[in-house]
């Protein structure tokens, strides 16, 4: 049987192009052409040796990404879309580039743009656009993740200073970051500060041996008597409100993000299916795979859907957070399912760094639990429903 290349790709299926303005067209092929001509040939060593370069973060703030949904302060003021889909395609080269940018843009930055003084905008929100500065948000601890009400980082006053002193968990960026977001208990209830790196007391210890976003920086941070002046509190930041915020507008790239990365492992999949011949046949002749394509291209069409309808909801400020749980839990495990899937068509050269898929599926391990695990959204999404909290 003659072997003929794919005729169509699989959101092609569904016209998505026709869904974006020009100018979301525009940012989505832009960021592709960096993933696949910068990013790309350097992942899979990226991730064998669990390594994100620290330099990466000025090319990635010279083309705009970093905030680029934020408004003023150097960052671009896109809109909610358009960094959905900036969010797509760095996940489509690995998920650890999509974390890199979204802590940097929509946990550090976000919160600093949020509930920071005129004064710590203006002092880090420009460098951190353009990749000078990097940034960690720390609210995650060791024994507490889907609790973060019990943390146990405290901050008290001594005299006009603050003083932390806790422990910080799962840290994206923490051994490159430059500032930090530090979430902490007070007399007061939950409040944000923010801590350069550098303070006397401020610890980041890198998290070796990884499994999953190899090609992330991943870090425990310690505070041992971080002492900080007044200035440092986030003056905006009243309670758990304010860092849950954050998360979810980190919770709305994922839900894009996760499309990217079920995306790239389809394509692969669909292209080496065309060429692995299997009985004097391509592989994509047979009726079992092409079943596996058209079930996994239905999933990715109707993920990429819900998120471009969640994008659309953001843009007019409607999206609720059940909504964007409903969008990251959806997205993250079917893109996980069809990572996995894609890696059985694949067979024994799916087990290599040559193919994306299981590098795909190791990185969406994690993304299925950190901002918020499947369950957590899933009781998000009953108590929308039903009116009743089953989180406790």
């Amino acid at each position: 049987m003659k072997i003929t290349a794919p005729t169509q790709r699989p959101l092609e299926l569904f016209a998505t192009d026709g869904l974006l303005e020009d100018e979301e067209r525009d940012v989505a092929a832009t960021v592709r052409k960096f993933v696949d001509s910068r990013l790309r040939p350097e992942l899979p060593a990226w991730f064998e040796s669990a390594i994100l370069p620290r330099e990466l973060a000025r090319e990635v703030g010279a083309i705009g990404l970093f905030g680029m949904h934020l408004e003023g302060y150097g960052c671009a003021g896109a809109n909610a879309v358009s960094y959905g889909l900036a969010c797509l395609e760095l996940e489509a080269g690995d998920s650890g580039l999509r974390s890199f940018v979204s802590v940097q843009g929509s946990l550090a930055m976000f919160s600093i743009h949020r509930f920071g003084s005129e004064e710590q905008k203006l002092e880090w929100l420009p460098r951190m656009a353009t990749g000078e500065a990097i940034g960690c948000f720390g609210l995650t601890e060791p024994d507490f993740g889907s609790n973060p009400a019990g943390m146990r980082t405290r901050a008290r006053r001594d005299g006009s200073d603050w003083v932390l002193d806790g422990t910080k968990m799962w840290i994206t960026n923490g051994n490159l970051a430059d500032v930090a977001t530090i979430w902490a208990q007070t007399d007061d209830g939950v409040r944000g500060f923010v801590v350069p790196t550098g303070t006397t007391g401020f610890t980041a210890n890198k998290i070796e041996r990884k499994l999953s976003l190899r090609a992330s920086v991943t870090s425990e941070l310690v505070l041992d008597g971080v002492r900080l002046p007044a200035a440092a509190e986030l003056p905006l930041a009243k309670g758990l409100r304010a860092p849950l915020t954050c998360l979810n507008e980190a919770r709305f790239g994922i839900a894009f993000g996760a499309i990217g990365a079920a995306r790239d492992s389809l394509e692969t999949t669909i292209d080496y299916a065309a060429v692995r011949e299997v009985f004097d046949r391509p592989l994509s002749s047979f009726q079992i795979t092409q079943q596996k394509l058209a079930d996994m291209s239905l999933e990715l069409g109707k993920g990429y859907l819900l998120a471009l309808h969640l994008g659309r909801l953001k843009d007019k400020g409607l999206a609720a957070p059940e909504q964007v749980s409903l969008g990251k839990l959806n997205n993250v495990r079917e893109a996980l399912a069809i990572a996995r899937e894609c890696r059985t068509i694949l067979g024994a050269s799916g087990i290599t760094l040559e193919y994306s898929p299981l590098r795909h599926a190791n990185n969406l391990e994690s993304v299925l639990t950190y901002e918020g695990t499947s369950e957590m959204h899933a009781l998000t999404i009953g108590r929308a429903l039903t009116g009743l909290s089953a989180f406790r």
